[in-house]
């Protein structure tokens, strides 16, 4: 729309894009207003549109993914601005990188509380603990969620009170569209797994709860796809994504060495493409407790905005994944590393003009 467009103009815009069959998007900046219709748009008239009162430009992204591609952001003047989402008062995007942390499954209220202490110690600014564990086998370990919606309110109280208790922010997986109102009135960082990257209603549900989210790329996964699917969430009004990259199914047959292939190449991709931050899980992209020091530095190397770890004071005990968990002690040396790699990066980046 033209800076001197009426709300009545972005008004009749907004239903002559619905009254096509489509959901127009709204998006007001400091300078800039943008309607993004979300839909079939075949059943546009483009040149209509152009020619209504207040429209500067009516034209077509080509992106499947549009209301979070740079091609969009251009709309605002700003092509080459990162989005910064907000945790609380932690902001991950165009800045020192964001550690989140803690153990794969919150186990007891003794557990997430003690480890809530070790990962602040360590320097990681958000808690992360899974009350809900979806597995490939119905047999194992599913998380204390899965037992009901008693034992999952519960835990999740106990991770809320970890997190209160020292100043952490806190995230976990959201299962199922069962849990989506639960989880969000304890949590203040949402995520979806790998397993749900595909949910449309699950990601929608998430949206509407108004809370950032953390939006995994499923093993099977092309780069666009996650950025589509992320769409979903963003065609809810809601652009507070985050976006994790935790590794994609190898390629091949032989040994397996790695849990899975982490695609350290899809950081700078996705940073081409959208305006979203991107986080790397080394832990569960390779599975292995001896790798994740270096491949933490790879990410970072590679410009991702901070790192989901999987932390535990006793790998050994843990009741899920303590092959890919690091111990608190490990994490701050992974911490401090990154952090130097980062101001490196960001030294050389300057010099090279870019």
């Amino acid at each position: 729309m033209k800076t001197d467009a009426t709300p009545e103009d972005v008004r009749r815009v907004a239903q002559e894009v619905e009254a096509a069959g489509l959901r127009a998007v709204v998006i007001r900046g400091d300078y800039q207003t943008v309607i993004g219709p979300v839909g079939d748009e075949r059943r546009l008239d483009f040149d209509r549109l152009a020619a209504l009162p207040g429209v500067k430009e009516a034209a077509r992204v080509e992106a499947p993914y549009k209301l979070i591609s740079r091609e969009y952001a251009r709309f605002f003047g700003e092509p080459g601005a990162h989005k910064t989402v907000a945790i609380r008062d932690v902001h991950i995007g165009n800045g020192e990188p964001v550690i989140i942390a803690g153990p794969c499954a919150v186990e007891s209220r003794q557990q997430i509380m003690r480890m809530a202490e070790a990962v602040k110690h360590a320097g990681a600014h958000v808690l992360r603990g899974g009350v809900f564990k979806p597995r490939s086998s119905v047999h194992s370990f599913q998380g204390i969620g899965a037992a009901g919606i008693h034992d999952a309110e519960e835990a999740l109280g106990w991770l809320k009170e970890a997190g209160d208790a020292f100043d952490l922010p806190v995230v976990t997986e959201v299962r199922g569209e069962s849990m989506v109102e639960l989880v969000g009135k304890h949590v203040d960082l949402m995520h979806i797994g790998a397993r749900n990257m595909y949910d449309q209603d699950l990601l929608v549900q998430v949206a509407q709860q108004g809370k950032p989210v953390l939006l995994k790329r499923h093993f099977g996964a092309s780069i666009e796809e996650l950025l589509s699917f992320s769409e979903y969430i963003a065609a809810e009004g809601n652009k507070d994504i985050i976006l994790c990259e935790r590794g994609i199914v190898p390629v091949g047959k032989g040994k397996s060495y790695t849990r899975y292939t982490l695609d350290l190449a899809a950081i700078p991709v996705i940073h081409q493409e959208t305006y979203l931050p991107v986080i790397v899980d080394p832990s569960h992209g390779t599975g292995r407790r001896d790798l994740i020091f270096d491949m933490s530095c790879a990410a970072i190397s590679a410009g991702a905005d901070g790192l989901m770890i999987e932390s535990h004071y006793n790998p050994a005990e843990a009741l899920v994944d303590g092959a890919q968990m690091v111990t608190p002690d490990e994490l701050k040396d992974i911490i401090e590393a990154c952090r130097t790699l980062y101001r490196a990066r960001k030294g050389l980046r300057r010099n090279a003009g870019t």
